[in-house]
């Protein structure tokens, strides 16, 4: 129900989305019945009592408000099976750095929409080097105005187009660190 469902649901509306077949109110309709049913699939996926792929702490930089690519890329993740702790908008570094130090993430996920705040995650890995904590996460960017070279140039692990790119790049990244550490 939830990956031939929801996610593949989710994915179709992503990928709509960015080839301008659909657009945000029919983005945001999608998203609210992922909500809905991801709010009916949780408790019985707690159940279960299976382990999540991985655990995320995800939040829009210092000076953005927006959160709709934020909070669609929350959910997704979810669905493919991680724990997400959403942290929300207007994040200063400290902000990231306390959920760091809480959740104990494998990713740390930051999204810009203004091209005036997408700097700011540069400020938030430059601290994470400064502190020897930048290798103890997967870095993922994402938003709009940001692309593959911003991603890079901030010392991201990589950028992410829309929510389906993220869930799959959260996915493989967070097996290939798990085999990494195994081997």
């Amino acid at each position: 129900m939830l990956g031939k469902a929801l996610v593949d649901g989710m994915t179709i509306v992503g990928i709509d989305f960015r080839d301008g077949i659909l657009f945000v109110p029919e983005v945001l309709l999608a998203a609210n019945a992922m909500k809905g049913g991801m709010a009916i699939l949780r408790p019985l996926l707690a159940e279960t009592g299976a382990k999540p792929i991985g655990t995320m702490v995800i939040g829009t930089v210092k000076g953005d408000i927006h959160d709709i690519g934020k909070n669609l890329v929350a959910m997704m993740l979810e669905g493919a099976g991680f724990e997400v702790h959403d942290i929300g908008i207007n994040n200063a570094v400290e902000d990231y750095l306390a959920a760091l130090e809480e959740h104990k993430p494998d990713i740390l996920g930051m999204s810009a929409l203004l091209t005036t705040t997408m700097p700011y995650m540069k400020v938030v890995i430059d601290t994470l080097v400064e502190k020897g904590l930048r290798d103890d996460y997967i870095v993922l960017v994402g938003g709009a105005p940001l692309n593959e070279e911003f991603g890079q140039a901030v010392g991201a692990d990589a950028y992410c187009r829309d929510a389906a790119e993220a869930a799959t790049t959260a996915v493989r990244m967070v097996q290939e660190r798990q085999l990494a550490q195994s081997a």
